[in-house]
């Protein structure tokens, strides 16, 4: 990435303002956590830091095994992009930025039935009759969700696959606390 030929000083409190421009682009909200990498050619490399990216391959295998048990899509996504999925259109979602509406539901911080159609991704074709989204929260915070989709019509969402997605989003929780 080339230099935007922005300078900041560092003030006595050791902070840099990162221009608004730059946090938008981006998509840095307040309180988001950053990793500072130094290089040794002696720059200073900012990265948006992922809990739920930690997770890994514990992510893909808890959606695989609530995807067999369930029969429909399952993702577990961060606060900005689905980072493990399984079901019948993992590849299109995989990777992709989520939902404005999506992040909103999260925020809420409560396990929420969307009983509408809904895309899960911004720019995307598919399209979700029905879905749970369970906010993993760590330390107060909201770090991502655990998304069940049905796409078919007529699937009728019970209380088992509620308290599914419910437990997974407190398990993955307590998983990146410890």
């Amino acid at each position: 990435m080339r230099a935007t030929g922005i300078v900041r000083r560092i003030d006595e409190l050791g902070r840099i303002l990162i221009p608004k421009e730059i946090r938008n682009t981006f998509r840095i909200k307040h309180y988001s956590s950053l990793e500072i990498f130094p290089d040794h050619e002696g720059k200073v490399i900012l990265k948006k830091y992922s809990p739920v990216k930690e997770l890994g391959q514990l992510a893909e295998e808890y959606v695989q095994a609530m995807n067999q048990s369930l029969g429909h899509t399952v993702c577990i996504a961060d606060k900005d992009f689905i980072i493990a999925a399984a079901g019948a259109n993992k590849k299109r979602l995989l990777n992709k930025q989520l939902n404005p509406e999506i992040e909103r539901l999260m925020e809420e911080r409560k396990v929420k039935l969307y009983a509408q159609p809904l895309s899960l991704t911004v720019n995307e074709s598919v399209i979700s009759s029905s879905v749970i989204i369970a906010p993993i929260i760590v330390d107060c915070d909201v770090i991502g969700a655990v998304i069940f989709a049905a796409t078919e019509q007529d699937v009728k969402i019970g209380q088992l696959e509620f308290k599914m997605v419910e437990t997974a989003a407190g398990f993955l929780g307590k998983q990146i606390e410890t």
